[in-house]
């Protein structure tokens, strides 16, 4: 604002300053009112210029609109300044805490003055005692002298060389803290932010901001908040989520790959631009930590059984038609096919997808970081997606080579003959329907009654399509007439190679999960060991787990405290 202000018009610039910096250290919220006098022909002017800049569709939309309004924000008359104070909602301390725990980088973009934003950054332990900062403000006495001469492109040359040499500082700060395992935070104020954030500086800044504990960027206008946005999100790969509550966090929102809208005092605009609405800023603890890690294993656990399920099916056909040297005879009925993914095997996985959880909300929120398991990839990595197809040939070759074994030569019926095609498919088929719906039952960590009816009533449903497509006329049911009535209920043998079969395919799987989880647990396991232990109420254990996350925990009050009982531990061991 003072940079518009007319020569005329700058009688109080100084004071105003002065009381605007007292404010900013005082944690208020602060506002600059200056004014200008205006005819009819030039408003009318900028309206229609304004208007057509608002309605323009193309990428340079925002640059069009700061352009017009920069023509009559000048020559402005001061009138002075004023101090609201604008309280942190409750909770945001907390929630920021547990999003530091949960391994999440938090970021504050903000348009305050950067003695407010340090305050908040204080109030929310983003910043403490004894944390390094960088600053990056190029208002150096030299910069302000060149600033108020006429010479703009010599100013600007000098306010980036500057911002340039900042940065090269905190980037040496950095590697020093990053060796001593110090946490260190970053400060931008919004005029050094226009140029770090241009092409041939903006990687420097990233690589300086990525390794920094904190970053509050103050000043920010609304185009740099979308423009920070769009270059952590196309620059690190990282998913990025952005949370705002006023008009000049739309862009912000929209740039994010998620964007979260705080509905408030401040308008619908946040709202109505973001993909999610809240009510308050804490609400983000419960919408992260608990519904994104159930949501993250739900659709991991999910893909990696459908990929299982598939594969154990598909390659006992593969396997068959090995054994009948490629003749292109197929193993099962065309319906048994076309069932398999509709009736039998799916609706378990959409219970899975909707229903499961392998840890209550309560230990959700009291194990931050537990959330780590989704930043890490832990549940959707090549290598367990491979474990589960690996699972699946696994499954398939046992089904197969079982029941070909055991029925290749040994008599089925009370007349000695040995078993047809049809026998054999239907044998087959039910082993697999047993084997994919067992585990799916070993899978999941939360039983509902929904779950129940899914699994078992898969298997049942299997049984009553097969008598009941047997029933048919066998000019439609074709090699399935009467097969499960005539031929393998009567049969002993039938049911005790389907137990038989059930137990060597799922054996492998329970084998490696009991090993897993007593000598090498995830996170997540850990936490329901101490559950079943009854000891999620014990402090020394839920330190203990606390201490196995994946990350280190470097903001928050909770990294506070650490750092306070660690520097204590020194002073004591140095006396």
């Amino acid at each position: 604002m003072f940079e518009r202000l007319a020569k005329s018009g700058q009688e109080f610039a100084e004071q105003t300053k002065e009381h605007i910096a007292e404010y900013a250290d005082a944690g208020l919220r602060t506002l600059v009112i200056a004014y200008r006098e205006i005819d009819e022909q030039e408003y009318v002017e900028f309206n229609e210029q304004f208007t057509e800049a608002k309605n323009l569709v193309s990428a340079d939309r925002e640059e069009m609109i700061e352009e017009v309004a920069g023509k009559i924000e000048r020559d402005l008359i001061l009138l002075g300044a004023t101090a609201v104070e604008d309280k942190l909602q409750n909770g945001v301390p907390e929630c920021i805490d547990k999003l530091a725990q949960a391994g999440i980088k938090i970021w504050v973009l903000t348009g305050d003055k950067m003695e407010t934003a340090i305050n908040i950054g204080f109030a929310c332990s983003l910043l403490r005692q004894g944390m390094k900062q960088i600053v990056i403000n190029p208002e150096t006495p030299e910069n302000k002298a060149l600033e108020k001469s006429d010479d703009k492109s010599a100013a600007a040359a000098a306010f980036k060389a500057s911002v340039l040499q900042q940065i090269a500082e905190g980037k040496r700060l950095l590697s020093s803290s990053t060796k001593n395992s110090e946490a260190v935070a970053l400060i931008v104020d919004g005029k050094s932010l226009t140029y770090a954030l241009e092409d041939d500086v903006k990687d420097n800044f990233l690589e300086l901001a990525i390794g920094c504990a904190s970053v509050i960027c103050c000043r920010s206008s609304p185009k740099q908040k979308a423009l920070v946005t769009r270059l952590v999100k196309s620059k690190t790969g990282s998913t990025t989520l952005a949370i705002g509550d006023g008009a000049n966090d739309v862009g912000m929102l929209q740039e994010a790959d998620i964007g979260v809208g705080i509905s408030g005092v401040e308008g619908m605009q946040a709202v109505m631009s973001s993909d999610i609405a809240i009510a308050q800023f804490r609400f983000l603890e419960r919408l992260l930590l608990v519904h994104g890690h159930w949501c993250y294993r739900r659709i991991s656990s999910m893909i990696c059984y459908f990929f299982y399920k598939n594969i154990a099916f598909g390659f006992t056909i593969f396997f068959y038609e090995i054994y009948a040297s490629f003749s292109g005879q197929a193993v099962y009925n065309d319906w048994f096919l076309s069932l398999y993914n509709v009736f039998f095997t799916s609706l378990p996985v959409i219970a899975l997808g909707v229903f499961d959880q392998d840890v209550s909300s309560r230990l959700c929120l009291k194990f931050p970081p537990l959330y780590q398991e989704g930043i890490q990839n832990v549940l959707f990595s090549w290598l367990r997606i491979l474990a589960w197809l690996f699972n699946g040939v696994l499954s398939a070759t046992i089904i197969f080579f079982f029941c070909i074994r055991a029925m290749q030569h040994q008599a089925f019926r009370k007349g000695g003959e040995v078993v047809g095609l049809e026998i054999l498919g239907a044998t087959m088929y039910t082993c697999v329907v047993w084997v994919v719906n067992c585990q799916m039952a070993l899978s999941i960590s939360y039983f509902t009654y929904i779950q129940h009816l899914f699994i078992w009533g898969g298997i049942v449903f299997w049984y009553i399509f097969l008598i009941a497509y047997g029933a048919i006329d066998p000019d439609i049911s074709t090699s399935a007439y009467q097969v499960f009535i005539e031929a393998c209920a009567p049969s002993g043998s039938y049911w005790l190679l389907t137990l038989l079969v059930l137990i060597a395919s799922l054996l492998p799987y329970f084998a490696y999960s009991a090993i897993q989880m007593r000598f090498f647990p995830l996170y997540h396991q850990m936490i329901q060991w101490i559950r079943s232990d009854g000891q999620t109420d014990d402090p020394e254990y839920c330190h203990f787990v606390r201490q196995r996350s994946l990350s280190h925990t470097t903001v928050g009050y909770t990294a506070r405290f650490e750092a306070k009982s660690k520097s204590s531990k020194e002073r004591a061991r140095d006396h």
